[in-house]
């Protein structure tokens, strides 16, 4: 094995299936078992059980004294079975070490390992990686097995986000830190100490608030943190691939070892089942990430390791197809849970194997959302709504999924955790969007066509924009052209620009320049503020310690719940801000109980570096603490700010009837209109865009293994 090679060599030794009767004598046993069989992170797993917690010290001691017996067979280039001895080497070292970064990161406490004995296990474990790394040097010059392994490990954390993330920050820190005449023992130094230090690390050990990624890579380390779900989109599943091209290899081999002996007429006419293929790409994509998360969801009963799954968005209209198209979803994804789940906890009391840690996201842009999250946390599936931005979405929506778990829990279900999201840097954008063209527009009202268009394409040309595209939009009008200027895509996120803020003076008058100034100013701080102070006013409404109450006695009135039960409910419903845009998202909207903050990995990486010495005493309970009325003044003259912020009639009427006090207005957007609604209309097109591009690629891989196997 020369040097570089090791990451590749031990990439193409592929694992043994995971098959049943589970054949092991003894946890230490089953640990070795597992990761010589090419499952390190589940051996390292395996042992992170409440059961096992009193007695990993001496499991720890026995796995090393076997596992020492392998390793002595020694490593001798060239000899028949070197590159098999490699790779079971390589197993043994990346399970130690998965291992150790467990009981460094929060799993220690989930699985209630105390301090000492972690201590002890620890050490054990550095000791023989020490011992080990040593014997590399004798026998080839150099660790190079163990080289290869944390190459592999670190690779695999730069990935993530193609290297703009605090994941693969957090690698290239522990890169840093390695020092190859005491590899094993740097690698875990540095990792313990960027793991201690995080922010998000801090922020769950003091319990300011829950975290979840908005992303399909890099989940392990983020677990060490603390991070306890994972939501995905159409968007996100694609970048997936995107970001790991090894996946496609990967689905492309499952595809024919598998889907085709299940479902050959899937392979026979692609296009007709296109949309099966595309929810087995994506379950494909995910099944890391519902592995990562088996252990918090199982020892947190059901709380913890949410993994979301997007409904397709062409049918989130149609209840009855979005409710079956769950269940199908979740039933192909237990039957694999269960085999895994026999491994992961054999020898251990586990009440439920199998049940699937997913949530399945719903799009709130149609009223038929209300419907299906009812039916489906009342089959015990949790929801992560998605494509709501008003407090009568979420409120209604949030609702719908206590009354669902509410039929759930009297049938004696324990539900999982749902989430009622608030996609607030999104309506930011839209209202950005829609303020800047309003501002543009008027501005030009006093001019002739020929001023109007000539400082629209002195703005084009700041912007950016070609001239040929600009010649498209001039074409369309000036309110379309206006529009295309003012977008996310062309303007961006900030009013302030500088090109946007010259249009508006040359159309105005440098005399105005410092009244456009302030007034552009002033309107984009309160832009950046809109999510949150709708984030804020829902969680006030279903959550704060003056309503929780009310919605407690709300389902022992309404469901026939006894206040065990509703409590239960109440507390298996988290408001989930996402779509971050800045720091402030998270940090103002912090909370210790019904809240994750759900983070997209640049977006972790600005808020640790913002935080990296913040006083965590001044963010607790964060979304409680009221924001500048003088920045609401501005949202209010509005009209889509308004939407969003005001209860509609219905939330209203529901507010009645669970006695919640409060004058929140009237003016909220409907459900009737929620197909409508600016931000819906947007994110539901991008999604779906999104969808038929990942299916059709999809499509295409099954066409060519149906024709190459004719």
């Amino acid at each position: 094995m020369e040097t570089g090679q090791g990451p590749e060599l031990i990439a193409r030794a592929e694992p043994e299936p995971l098959t049943l009767p589970v054949r092991s004598l003894d946890h230490p046993d089953h640990f070795l078992r597992l990761a010589l069989m090419g499952y390190p992170q589940l051996a390292a797993d395996h042992l992170l059980h409440p059961e096992a917690s009193d007695h990993l010290p001496l499991y720890v001691s026995s796995l090393v004294r076997r596992a020492a017996r392998l390793v002595g067979e020694g490593l001798k280039p060239g000899e028949a079975g070197f590159e098999a001895r490699a790779v079971a080497r390589a197993r043994l070292y990346e399970a130690l070490l998965e291992l150790s970064l467990n009981l460094m990161g929060v799993e220690r406490a989930w699985a209630r390992v105390e301090g000492q004995r972690a201590a002890s296990a620890l050490s054990a474990v550095r000791e023989a990686l020490a011992w080990w790394e040593e014997l590399e040097r004798r026998e080839l010059g150099r660790p190079l097995v163990l080289e290869a392994v944390v190459e592999r490990l670190l690779r695999s954390a730069e990935l993530v986000n193609r290297g703009r993330s605090m994941v693969a920050q957090m690698a290239r820190e522990i890169r840093r830190q390695l020092d190859g005449g005491r590899l094993a023992s740097s690698f875990l130094g540095a990792a313990e100490r960027v793991l201690a230090g995080n922010f998000y690390r801090r922020a769950y050990e003091a319990g300011l608030c829950r975290f979840g990624n908005d992303y399909a890579l890099g989940l392990r380390w983020l677990r060490h943190l603390g991070f306890v779900q994972v939501s995905t989109n159409p968007v996100l599943a694609a970048r997936a691939y995107d970001d790991d091209p090894s996946l496609w290899e990967r689905f492309g081999r499952y595809a024919r070892e598998v889907l085709m002996r299940e479902h050959p007429e899937w392979f026979r006419d692609p296009q007709a089942h296109a949309d099966d293929l595309a929810m087995e790409a994506t379950r494909f994509a995910l099944m890391d990430n519902f592995i990562v998360f088996r252990l918090p969801f199982i020892v947190s009963g059901y709380r913890d390791g949410l993994v979301s799954y997007q409904l397709n968005p062409l049918i989130a209209h149609d209840a009855a197809r979005s409710v079956e198209a769950a269940r199908v979803f979740v039933e192909r994804l237990e039957r694999d849970l269960a085999v895994y789940d026999e491994y992961l906890w054999w020898g251990y009391g586990v009440p439920e194997k199998g049940r699937a840690n997913v949530v399945i996201k719903v799009a709130a842009a149609y009223p038929a959302a209300l419907e299906i999250v009812e039916r489906i946390n009342e089959m015990g599936i949790g929801q992560n709504v998605t494509l709501s931005y008003t407090v009568s979405q979420e409120v209604l929506l949030g609702v719908a999924a206590m009354r669902g778990m509410a039929r759930a829990v009297k049938r004696g279900i324990i539900p999982t955790l749902t989430y009622d999201t608030n996609m607030g840097g999104r309506l930011e954008d839209h209202l950005r969007e829609v303020a800047a063209a309003r501002l543009l527009l008027e501005a030009l009202e006093g001019l002739g066509e020929e001023d109007r268009w000539r400082i629209l394409g002195r703005l084009a040309e700041g912007l950016g924009v070609s001239g040929d595209r600009w010649e498209e939009l001039r074409g369309r009008g000036l309110r379309a052209a206006v529009e295309a200027l003012c977008s996310a895509g062309v303007l961006g996120r900030d009013l302030r620009r500088g090109a946007f803020v010259e249009a508006l003076v040359e159309a105005l008058g440098p005399g105005r320049r410092g009244e456009v100034e302030r007034r552009v100013g002033e309107l984009e701080e309160a832009i950046r503020l809109a999510g949150t102070f709708v984030a804020k006013r829902v969680y006030e409404i279903l959550f704060s310690p003056w309503n929780r109450e009310k919605w407690v006695r709300y389902l022992m009135e309404e469901e026939g719940l006894t206040r065990e039960q509703a409590e239960l409910v109440l507390s298996r419903i988290d408001l989930l801000p996402a779509s971050k845009r800045k720091p402030a998202d998270t940090l103002l909207t912090l909370s210790s109980k019904n809240v994750t903050n759900t983070e997209f990995p640049d977006h972790q990486l600005n808020v640790a570096e913002a935080c990296a010495s913040c006083d965590l005493s001044s963010l607790r309970e964060s979304i409680s603490q009221p924001l500048d009325g003088r920045h609401l003044g501005l949202l209010m003259e509005l009209e889509d700010f308004v939407r969003a912020y005001e209860a509609s009639p219905e939330v209203n009427e529901l507010l009645r009837r669970a006695g919640v006090a409060g004058d929140y207005g009237s003016r909220g957007v409907s459900p009737r209109d929620w197909p409508t609604y600016g931000p819906c209309v947007k994110t539901l097109d991008e999604f779906t865009r999104a969808y038929l591009a990942f299916r059709a690629r999809v499509v295409e891989l099954a066409r060519s293994i149906g024709g190459s196997t004719r």
